[in-house]
């Protein structure tokens, strides 16, 4: 049995575990051999010249996709993009942008970083990196991380276009350490809640996650809802850590089990938690995946937090790193992981047919789980038990205590129209960008709202625009169905160009059926302990 301080420095999950060191095992020797004996004929009786760098690239990556879903391949040239999002910082010049219309977009300018340093602001439109022009050529979202990200404090030159400065200006920027933040927003909603909206586990996660948790408290929450919806996972370690905030001493966090004994382990909380009695509701969706999992089956299963959504992905195999000798990796799955009751959550797959395991959330959809808590099925020869006895369910993903169905409310055709063709984020950074000397002067979200004009004007410019920039004619009958959905997205993307990521999530949750109801649990009771079988 490991204790958490051990645990946390040996289990990852998605993550990477780099290392030489992998055997080969004298009962492999045949079929060894006859690979190298294929190699051996191809090489010298094809028709041709052979490139073998090539035939292993492409042999591996099938080799590792006939064992389970998640082994995998990952070239040299691709493993810095592979990790990037699991990266605690990275060296860069410190903005946060979006391309639009094959334009570079900034859309935050990180506090201490080089662009804040020099000058730049959110709005500015970035139109060359190195005397490379990058606006209108269709230049893809990673070769801009690539020509702006380096090392550290190397140069990067870029020009920008400013709304209200008629010739481009020019920055000559050093480039820092940048922290990626896998806190997307945090606030407190009407009722002493703290909302956290968590986006990935990565190496700082825990830290940032504390961090933000003491801020809600000292601003007033009595409660908490940790959202977890698209966050597919990453690392196990800042799981196990979260988890322990909320856990009383010796209570089971995960267990693991491999190929042997000594692979086996299960991982328990230490009573260090500084949050061991706030109430909490954990949001999780198909989409949820992995170290989210882990998470949340940690505290549905030791009767800790209420779960609210919809079932998670159902991704309960551990992967281990081995690098290559030229760099590349390859991550194989060495472990399942179980949940305090029990339950693997590892959705079934057959080896070789990934393509029907990545469509399963489709047939979701198809079998309308995604809209009906009457169409989702559980093994029930799969029935576990939480730490209370109510009832849980093993064999595939994390089924929710409170079911919420996707929200359809407001989408017709007019509504998919447009969003598709971006014109909704489009029109809001241009009616934030125009507007933006008078719109900063707001200190929070509730204040900027006032700025806004009113629903009726803003649905109305925004149909205008659609119909002038997107070419979409206005259909009045659908338009008045859509509007609540339109007019609140448009608040939210102009919140987020204005005052962040918080007043997004601020505007946007306020009519989210899934905050709301998790909000509503809580203040009746929903997530008292012990909690009650729902």
């Amino acid at each position: 049995m490991l204790w958490l301080p051990v645990a946390a420095a040996v289990f990852l999950v998605g993550g990477i575990w780099l290392g030489y060191g992998f055997a080969r095992y004298d009962h492999n020797a045949t079929a060894r051999q006859k690979l190298d004996l294929v190699f051996d004929i191809i090489g010298q009786s094809y028709v041709d010249p052979v490139n073998f760098d090539s035939l292993v690239e492409l042999a591996i990556p099938e080799l590792l996709s006939n064992l389970d879903p998640h082994s995998s391949y990952i070239a040299a040239a691709d493993r810095m993009v592979a990790n990037r999002d699991l990266e605690g910082s990275f060296y860069g010049i410190g903005i946060q942008f979006q391309m639009m219309n094959d334009t570079l977009y900034v859309l935050e300018v990180i506090a201490g970083g080089a662009a804040e340093n020099a000058g730049m602001q959110p709005g500015d439109r970035i139109i060359e990196v190195d005397g490379t022009n990058i606006a209108g050529t269709e230049v893809s979202t990673d070769k801009v991380f690539s020509m702006l990200r380096g090392p550290k404090d190397t140069k990067v030159s870029v020009k920008v276009k400013r709304n209200n400065t008629p010739k481009p200006l020019s920055f000559d920027l050093i480039r820092a350490e940048v922290p990626v933040s896998p806190i997307d927003a945090s606030y407190i909603l009407n009722d002493s809640i703290g909302y956290i909206r968590l986006s990935k586990f990565s190496e700082n996660t825990y830290p940032e996650f504390l961090s933000t948790l003491a801020q809600l408290r000292y601003d007033g929450a009595k409660a908490f809802i940790i959202d977890l919806r698209g966050n597919v996972g990453g690392y196990m370690n800042p799981a196990v850590l979260v988890a322990n905030e909320f856990l009383d001493p010796e209570s089971i966090i995960v267990m693991t089990k491999g190929r042997t004994r000594a692979d086996h382990s299960i991982i328990f909380s230490d009573g260090t938690g500084a949050f061991r009695d706030a109430r909490l509701a954990i949001l999780v969706d198909e989409f949820s995946a992995s170290s989210s999992e882990i998470l949340a089956g940690a505290l549905q299963d030791n009767d800790r937090a209420l779960i609210v959504g919809r079932r998670t992905f159902g991704k309960g195999l551990v992967q281990r790193g081995f690098e290559l000798p030229d760099s590349s990796e390859f991550r194989l799955t060495v472990q399942r992981y179980y949940t305090p009751s029990g339950r693997c959550i590892q959705k079934n797959y057959k080896p070789g047919h990934n393509g029907e395991y990545q469509t399963e959330i489709f047939d979701r959809y198809d079998r309308g789980e995604i809209f009906s808590a009457d169409s989702l099925k559980v093994d029930s020869t799969l029935i576990f038990h939480t730490r209370n006895g109510r009832p849980v369910y093993g064999g595939g993903g994390i089924v929710p205590d409170v079911f919420v169905p996707s929200d359809t409310s407001g989408v017709t055709s007019y509504y998919i129209k447009v969003a598709n063709a971006g014109l909704l984020r489009k029109f809001a950074y241009e009616y934030a960008d125009l507007n933006r000397e008078r719109l900063t002067e707001s200190r929070d979200t509730r204040e900027l709202l006032t700025l806004l004009p009113s629903d009726q004007v803003l649905l109305q410019s925004f149909v205008n625009y659609a119909n002038s920039k997107g070419g979409i004619a206005p259909r009045w009958y659908y338009i008045n169905i859509s509007a609540p959905l339109i007019v609140n997205q448009l608040k939210a993307l102009i919140a987020r160009d204005i005052v962040g990521m918080d007043g997004y999530f601020e505007i946007a949750n306020a009519t989210d059926p899934v905050v709301l109801e998790a909000a509503s649990q809580i203040r009746n009771g929903g997530a008292d302990f012990p909690l009650s079988d729902h």
